[in-house]
């Protein structure tokens, strides 16, 4: 009897092993698909949103731009075409939360330096006092990477109206003063299709760590 299960055990061990792999295989075939949301104005805090947006609640996509960079070259939507990429607002001033926001968005262009899927664009809400020199000297400072990462300056109403419009990222939409727009922390992460799909503070540690595998979620989406 002992020789008989000897002979065979060898057998049962594979078997066992085939089932397991069958099993996981199963069970990860049935695990629904993690998806990101769709982010529309009315699924936003209604004090970063523009009043003409508060009950929209499809459709919502980034509105066309056109802004100057670092290198004092025109950056539009079209440099972002097929692009997956993470948007902030700052000013290269600000002593307080911009530079570890981007410290935290040096740290995303690390991650995605080879990975030709995405970008970064960081928008200044001083663009008055944001010259092109000014950014170049911050973008230098900071180690951005021109080919991944824009820093933009331009006209200050198109800048507000794409921040509440379009980002849904500050606070007000200015009333003509130098530092009249309270921009937030937050990160926003655009897909292909320019519709957000989350936001995430760009201060919090865990929230960049949850933003890089948002990341991956969303570019496997394209890949199915």
């Amino acid at each position: 009897m002992l020789s008989f299960f000897s002979k065979y055990k060898f057998f049962g061990a594979v078997l066992l092993m085939l089932s397991s792999v069958i099993i996981y295989l199963f069970y990860n075939a049935l695990q629904p698909q993690k998806m990101l949301p769709v982010y529309q104005p009315s699924m936003v805090d209604p004090t970063l949103v523009d009043s003409t947006l508060h009950y929209k609640k499809k459709y919502h996509k980034i509105a066309d731009f056109e802004l100057t960079n670092q290198n004092g070259k025109t950056v539009t939507q079209e440099n972002y075409k097929d692009k997956i990429y993470v948007a902030d607002f700052f000013f290269t001033t600000c002593p307080t939360i911009c530079p570890i926001m981007t410290k935290n968005m040096a740290e995303i262009q690390d991650a995605i330096m080879d990975d030709d899927e995405v970008m970064l664009l960081s928008h200044s809400v001083t663009p008055v006092i944001d010259s092109v020199p000014q950014l170049k000297k911050y973008a230098l400072e900071k180690g951005v990477v021109d080919r991944k990462w824009n820093l933009v300056t331009g006209d200050k109403k198109q800048i507000y109206e794409l921040a509440r419009k379009s980002y849904l990222a500050v606070k007000t939409d200015g009333d003509g003063g130098a530092y009249d727009m309270i921009h937030t922390e937050n990160f926003i992460l655009v897909d292909k299709e320019r519709r957000i799909r989350g936001f995430y503070d760009g201060t919090n540690r865990e929230e960049i760590n949850k933003l890089l595998e948002d990341l991956k979620t969303l570019k496997a989406s394209y890949a199915e």
